[in-house]
C-alpha cells in the first residue's frame, strides 16, 4: 500500500527527528514510516540547508556581497 505523506507531515517528522532524544528507529516506528524514509527526509533537509536557494537575481547578488 502506497501512502503519500504531506509536506507538513514530513517537516514535522524531520523536526522531531532532529530535536528528540529518541532514536530514528523509535520515531519511524511511532510515526508508522520506514526508517530509511525518515533518514532520507532528514538527509534531504540537511542537504537543502547547505545549498542556498536563490529565488531571483537580487538574492544571488546579495549572496555574492556577503562573501
Amino acid at each position: 500500500m502506497d501512502i503519500r505523506r504531506t509536506g507538513e507531515f514530513r517537516n514535522e517528522a524531520v523536526r522531531i527527528a532532529l530535536t528528540s532524544v529518541l532514536s530514528l528507529k523509535q520515531i519511524s516506528d511511532d510515526l508508522c514510516i520506514g526508517l530509511s524514509t525518515l533518514g532520507k527526509w532528514v538527509a534531504a533537509l540537511k542537504h537543502d540547508k547547505l545549498i542556498p536557494v536563490f529565488h531571483d537575481d537580487k538574492d544571488l547578488e546579495l549572496a555574492h556581497l556577503c562573501k
